[in-house]
């Protein structure tokens, strides 16, 4: 597969492993509601993307970003004008940290336009597995004439989409009340239906094409029907016989009389009948999901103190994304918040959602405008989805790192903390619950565990956080408890072991020196 080069591709590539890992502080004077829904999250988007994997990774069923596109103009809210391998090292090594948000089947959809959008592409082949590649969406972002003095002035957008697994993300039709129009009611049939002829038509119908398909069905008054073409050449029937016969069965099989060849003949058709909710596959280029004039104007009308962001994109056209690729209840990520637009649309339509905005607009912009969400704002996707407001959201910045400069625990570092990516680094899950022991969890054939910050009460110098036989007892009889016919091996983060390399051997325990088997290891 080929590749993309540009000169700090190598270091770009190992970025995200040098990000350290930083605690999230909730601010409740800037969270809203009653509910949890949201997470919203102030920060560098590297930084904060680092700091929740050991909470979502595997986790979440949807990403929407809106990168900025490399325009080379400067906006009033971010800089847009980074060299081409600038822009390259920005988005390499969140793209990596994303991959691992995803659930199996799970997707992410990327806005760009034509600057880097066919760069964009190769690298998320090399990411994401250019078999992941699902297709290229096009967005219509302007919907009024251009009265500048240009020959061409762009008027679209791109939004490429990839799955975790090919095929898993079970994207879903449009749903469009128009197919209904095909239907129709009889006082024969009085379900909307349609009847198709079974005899195949086009390309690949006639006998030779398909020659099993050859083969005559008993008519309503004992004749055979074969499948002829009104001009005589003989075709092929669309269905089986073990098909034709599921028709009969199910009282499909339909019989009409016409004419061929100046001769009235039975001619066998497949009745339909129309869906409760009819769909259709969703087109690829997109014009009617409003445009950015429409997203500033709703913008000035929810918050009229703010200047709207530039690049605004509608609710209109992130719910279409949603609805295509999530279910009620999902997980749905942003890590380029903007205005709070992906967070905003995944509130009104039942999702849970994270967003990640560093500047100053993820209090001015997001948290203000995902306050009038709870509060039932009345705009963007609001009466499609019927929305009345509701739920909550946690606004939470970036605390301190779990190792400072020289890999030490910052000693203000709390158990449960610390397991949590002690956890996430052996087993690359985040973890459910926190432990209240040692025994961190049972993952597969591996059980971890974690001697730190007196978990074992012992108030001596070391804190209890020496592996020793009497501390190993207690572990595993905390196994014991908890994974009964557990027979793998045991991973121990401590300070300091006492047992011996020939103890450690027989009794399949793995001991990890703390702090520096962490931070090696993450």
């Amino acid at each position: 597969m080929p590749l993309l080069h540009w000169l700090t591709r190598d270091e770009d590539l190992r970025a995200a492993d040098r990000v350290p890992y930083r605690l999230l502080g909730e601010l409740p004077d800037l969270s809203h509601g009653a509910g949890d829904e949201g997470l919203l999250v102030q920060g560098d988007n590297l930084e904060a993307l680092k700091a929740l994997l050991p909470f979502y990774a595997g986790r979440v069923r949807c990403i929407y970003i809106d990168p900025p596109y490399n325009t080379r103009s400067a906006f009033e809210h971010y800089d847009d004008s980074l060299e081409h391998a600038k822009w390259l090292a920005m988005i390499v090594p969140r793209l990596m940290l994303l991959r691992e948000f995803l659930s199996e089947d799970g997707s992410i959809w990327v806005s760009i336009d034509d600057r880097e959008g066919h760069y964009l592409k190769v690298i998320m082949d090399e990411i994401f597995g250019r078999r992941n590649f699902r297709c290229t969406f096009i967005w219509r972002k302007v919907d009024s004439p251009n009265d500048n003095k240009v020959a061409i002035t762009p008027d679209h957008e791109f939004i490429h989409v990839y799955e975790k697994n090919s095929e898993q993300a079970g994207f879903r039709q449009k749903s469009d009340e128009g197919l209904l129009d095909s239907y129709r009611v009889t006082d024969e049939e009085p379900r909307p239906h349609r009847d198709r002829l079974i005899k195949k038509n086009g390309k690949n119908s006639l006998r030779a094409d398909r020659p099993t398909m050859f083969f005559p069905i008993e008519a309503p008054d004992g004749t055979d029907a074969w499948p002829i073409h009104d001009d005589g050449r003989e075709a092929n029937w669309a269905f089986g016989k073990k098909g034709i016969e599921q028709l009969r069965k199910e009282g499909r099989l339909i019989w009409k009389q016409r004419e061929r060849l100046g001769e009235i003949v039975w001619v066998p058709y497949s009745r339909e009948f129309a869906s409760s909710d009819p769909k259709r596959p969703n087109e690829t280029i997109w014009t009617n999901e409003h445009t950015t004039r429409q997203a500033k104007a709703h913008a000035r009308e929810l918050l009229p103190d703010v200047q709207p962001i530039d690049t605004i994109k509608p609710e209109k056209l992130i719910s279409r994304i949603l609805h295509i690729a999530t279910h009620p209840g999902d997980l749905v990520l942003d890590s380029f918040l903007g205005s709070g637009t992906t967070a905003a649309v995944a509130h009104k339509m039942g999702r849970r959602w994270i967003g990640v905005e560093m500047g100053d607009h993820a209090r001015t912009h997001c948290a203000l405008r995902l306050q009038k969400v709870i509060e039932g704002e009345q705009g963007g996707i609001t009466r499609d989805v019927e929305w009345e407001g509701g739920g909550g959201f946690r606004f939470c910045t970036l605390g301190q790192a779990v190792f400072d400069a020289d890999g030490r625990i910052d000693p203000a570092i709390r158990f449960a903390d610390l397991a949590r990516h002690v956890w996430f680094s052996e087993t690359r899950q985040p973890m459910v619950d926190a432990p209240t022991g040692p025994l961190v969890g049972v993952h597969g054939e591996r059980a971890v565990a974690l001697l730190y910050n007196g978990i074992l009460k012992d108030r001596s110098a070391q804190g209890g956080n020496v592996l020793t036989r009497a501390v190993l007892k207690l572990i595993r009889d905390d196994l014991a408890a908890t994974a009964p016919d557990f027979e793998g091996d045991l991973v121990v983060y401590g300070a300091a072991c006492r047992l011996s390399d020939a103890t450690l051997k027989d009794q399949a325990i793995l001991f990890r020196q703390t702090p520096y088997d962490i931070s090696a290891r993450t």
